[in-house]
């Protein structure tokens, strides 16, 4: 059977590439449950954080066996894949590809060698220090990872997964949770990491907290997610986030906690903004509220005579709607989205391209012909899709077309686990607010300040990271640059694939 690609939108609407996080994560500890379903149910809920590829790994207190193929969640996974993978603890991906390969090896979750078992790991984020942990490895092992940078491979997993494999050639006496905690305080950036062993569940969040991480509580088990969403849809109770710098076990003897570094925290205020599910709390924030207040703060900072609000969907509604509930101008549902777009097997023509954001978005002409519109979203990026989409507003009859942006300009790339253009390719690179207005057509331009953005998401502004508007990165990039260039995922370093997409590896 053919498989979708799970691209959404970069071939058939070229420039359209929204901000996108890279990956998201799930894992579950649960004797007597069916921990493979669970972790279905969970990387479902997480599919917005990746498209590209969908993995999970079980293991059975024995052996790990791991399922994963390019594509959605729906269509990696069905009821025979599901009932093969057997077990008690469970680790579960969702992938987007950045400009690396997009290939069956940068799946994950990833498998490797680690003391006298195996260790299966997910990864959300990005490292910063890839070359430098590439050179540990290859003085521990003499393993060059070095040739995959040339291969498109993603390089930041493999290397977690090659450093957790311990120091080859000594007794392997020290246990995954001791090795870990010797590994995780050389990765520098972002990094939210579900992995396992044949006997326990591990959680670790970097110390910044870039990328989110949450614990829950299910009737028998635990569970651990990128968003509080995924714990809801498996009936898990939240209990906490995971703390930056925090490592947690599960295993028979329970939950456990160990520090592996200070806690620093600078969590993602794009998470708030676009990236994570509106039904999802952030630092016991509702990320829905602090949407909705963006476009209250919005409507104060940049006021416009108009008849109606409406929203660019979905991303721009709960900012839409806190606008319209601020200002007090009617809110209406003047756009309709097709939801499937990019989800296909045929190549785009030229003639196809030509529709532009057709494909995705059609006006409702009796709703916006003659009426002053407030056209809500949540950031412009290269500034390609809100071009068109005022053209399009236009041509069915609007009279005016009033942008606003829930978000402050974006200047600067993401080295934390969000695939941005390039700085060059960014409109608010170079261009003033005027001048972006004139480019977009339309008849006037707000974006909310930085100050208002941070109001609204109801954080610290210490305790947020900016980068991307402010260029103040909180971990040093000194390398990042070079690794932004090839993605991030999965690379399979033991066993080598041998045909289909399941591997097995059991404790040697």
């Amino acid at each position: 059977m053919r498989r979708g690609d799970g691209r959404l939108n970069h071939d058939l609407l070229p420039g359209e590439a929204l901000p996108q996080d890279e990956c998201g994560v799930f894992g579950v500890w649960a004797p007597g449950e069916e921990v493979a379903r669970l972790t279905y149910f969970g990387i479902y809920a997480l599919q917005h954080r990746g498209q590209e590829s969908a993995g999970i790994a079980t293991s059975n207190g024995e052996q790990i066996l791991v399922y994963k193929d390019m594509g959605l969640v729906s269509q990696v996974f069905d009821d025979r894949t599901l009932s093969a993978l057997q077990g008690h603890i469970a680790v579960g991906h969702v992938r987007y590809a950045t400009t690396g390969k997009s290939a069956w090896e940068n799946a994950q979750p990833t498998l490797g060698p680690a003391g006298a078992g195996t260790v299966a790991l997910g990864h959300n984020g990005n490292l910063t220090n890839t070359r430098r942990l590439m050179e540990t490895v290859h003085e521990r092992s003499g393993a060059d990872l070095t040739g995959e940078l040339g291969r498109g491979s993603s390089t930041d997993t493999a290397v977690i997964t090659a450093l957790l494999a311990g120091r080859p050639g000594e007794e392997h006496t020290e246990s995954l949770e001791e090795t870990a905690l010797g590994v995780l305080p050389l990765l520098q950036g972002a990094f939210s990491l579900v992995f396992m062993d044949e006997h326990a569940l591990y959680a670790a969040r970097d110390p910044q907290g870039f990328r989110p991480l949450v614990l829950g509580r299910l009737q028998r088990g635990w569970a651990v997610a990128s968003e509080t969403a995924a714990l809801d849809i498996v009936g898990a109770t939240f209990v906490r986030e995971v703390e930056p710098g925090e490592l947690l076990v599960v295993d028979e003897a329970g939950l456990r906690s160990r520090r592996f570094a200070p806690a620093r925290p600078r969590g993602c205020v794009f998470e708030y903004v676009y990236l994570a599910r509106p039904d999802t709390q952030i630092a016991g924030r509702s990320v829905n509220a602090a949407r909705n207040e963006m476009g209250r703060v919005l409507a104060r900072e940049h006021p416009v005579d108009a008849d109606l609000v409406i929203p660019t969907p979905d991303s721009g509604t709960p900012a839409a709607i806190g606008y319209a509930q601020e200002s007090g101008l009617p809110f209406a549902q003047g756009l309709v989205k097709n939801s499937y777009v990019g989800r296909t097997f045929i190549q785009p023509t030229d003639t196809i391209r030509q529709l532009g954001i057709k494909l995705k978005l059609n006006p409702l002409r009796e709703v916006i012909a003659g009426k002053r519109l407030v056209v809500v979203d949540d950031s412009i990026v290269r500034g390609n899709t809100q071009r068109a989409l005022v053209r399009m507003l236009r041509e069915a009859g609007a009279a005016e077309i009033h942008v606003r942006i829930s978000s402050p300009p974006v200047k600067w790339p993401c080295f934390y686990g969000i695939d941005f253009a390039t700085r060059a390719e960014l409109i608010a690179n170079g261009m003033t607010i005027e001048e972006i207005r004139a480019s977009l057509g339309a008849d006037s331009l707000g974006y909310i300040s930085t100050e208002g953005m941070i109001q609204a998401a109801g954080v610290p502004r210490e305790r947020l990271c900016t980068a991307c508007f402010t260029g103040d990165y909180p971990v040093p990039v000194e390398d990042a640059q070079a690794e932004a260039e090839h993605g991030h995922g999965g690379y399979q370093i033991l066993p080598p694939r041998t045909s289909g997409p399941l591997t097995i590896a059991g404790a040697q």
